[in-house]
C-alpha cells in the first residue's frame, strides 16, 4: 500500500490529472505486484516560481518528481521496474524522461498506521512485499 506523490510545476486538464495518478498508480501494480485497489496517489501543482529544477532541462515546465513511501523489501529489480514503468506511463503526457526524478522510500512496517489504528507489522496485507 505504498502513498504516492506527484509533484508538477504546470496545470494540467483534469483529464490529464487524472492520466498522471492512473500512470504512477499503473506502474506501481506492474512493478510492486500491489493490488490494484490499493490506489494512493496525491497530485500537487506548484506554481513554476515556488518548486525549482534544474536549469538544464529543455522544457522545464515539464519537471515531474514521483515520490514513494513504501513497505521496506522491494528488491533492486522491483524499483529499476517501477522507475522504467513511470517514465513510461508518462510519456503519453508528453513528459521528456529526463525530466521524471523518483524518490522511493522504504518504511517499516511497524511505521505505517493502517486499517483503524493498528500497525502494519501486525496485519494480514494481503500482498507480498518482497517482489
Amino acid at each position: 500500500m505504498p502513498s504516492s506523490l506527484i509533484e508538477v510545476r504546470r496545470q494540467y486538464t483534469e483529464a490529464e490529472e487524472v492520466a498522471l495518478i492512473d500512470a504512477v498508480h499503473d506502474a506501481l501494480v506492474t512493478a510492486f505486484k500491489i493490488p490494484a485497489q490499493d490506489k494512493n496517489v496525491r497530485l500537487v501543482v506548484h506554481a513554476p516560481h515556488r518548486f525549482a529544477c534544474s536549469p538544464r532541462l529543455s522544457t522545464p515546465e515539464y519537471f515531474t518528481l514521483v515520490t514513494v513511501d513504501c513497505f521496506a523489501g522491494r528488491s533492486v529489480d522491483a524499483k529499476r521496474a517501477l522507475y522504467a514503468a513511470i517514465v513510461d506511463n508518462l510519456q503519453p503526457l508528453n513528459i521528456p524522461a529526463d525530466h521524471v526524478t523518483i524518490v522511493v522510500r522504504d518504511l517499516a512496517t511497524e511505521n505505517w498506521g493502517l486499517r483503524g489504528g493498528h500497525a502494519a507489522c501486525d496485519l494480514d496485507l494481503g500482498f507480498t512485499i518482497t517482489v
